[in-house]
């Protein structure tokens, strides 16, 4: 039996691109979905499935809380973004939240402690106080090396608590009059 030349190269052609469709289909059966790429064997439609969406990322800056310099604190994710003049977070971490919430909105840094006992009696440094809720004053603190760090629940306080390391980025951020966005 004899092969021509264009018969072996017809067959190496059709191994060559099944080879291709096949490294191609893996590629795309293990590659991450993104925006506008569906998954794997899935529809361009996919959008409707019930499929799991991803996480949105929690250190992430809140949508709508402002423009330009600025202190962001969600209420509902118990953290703060320190953010530049030029839209860039300087640092972002996680706090205590106080028993009593600011609503949400703007406000200014209207007052700076060095050190102080706190209204539930704990020492704290570093306050940055912008508003008041009832009576009660609301601001980011730091407890003081040696004392409670998580503020009692219990006692109607408006202490915002944030370790050392973060309440001397934030001392050295909210100056008087810096925006404090509050968002939920």
């Amino acid at each position: 039996m004899a092969v021509s030349s264009s018969g072996i190269v017809a067959g190496l052609t059709a191994v060559a691109l099944t080879t291709v469709g096949y490294l191609a289909y893996q590629a795309s059966a293990t590659a991450p979905a993104g925006p506008g790429r569906p998954q794997a064997g899935a529809s361009p439609k996919a959008g409707a499935s019930k499929a799991p969406r991803t996480k949105k990322d929690p250190s992430a800056l809140p949508g709508g809380s402002g423009q330009g310099a600025r202190v962001v604190y969600s209420l509902s994710g118990d953290r703060v973004w320190l953010v530049g003049t030029d839209e860039v977070v300087t640092r972002t971490f996680e706090v205590d939240p106080s028993a009593v919430d600011p609503a949400p909105g703007s406000y200014s840094v209207t007052s700076r402690s060095n050190a102080i006992t706190g209204s539930d009696g704990i020492p704290v440094e570093h306050v940055v106080r912008f508003t008041s809720v009832d009576g009660v004053v609301i601001g980011f603190s730091a407890a003081v090396p040696g004392s409670t760090a998580t503020p009692d629940p219990k006692v109607r306080t408006g202490g915002i608590r944030e370790s050392r390391v973060n309440g001397d980025a934030m001392w050295t951020f909210a100056t008087i009059g810096r925006r404090v966005v509050v968002v939920r």
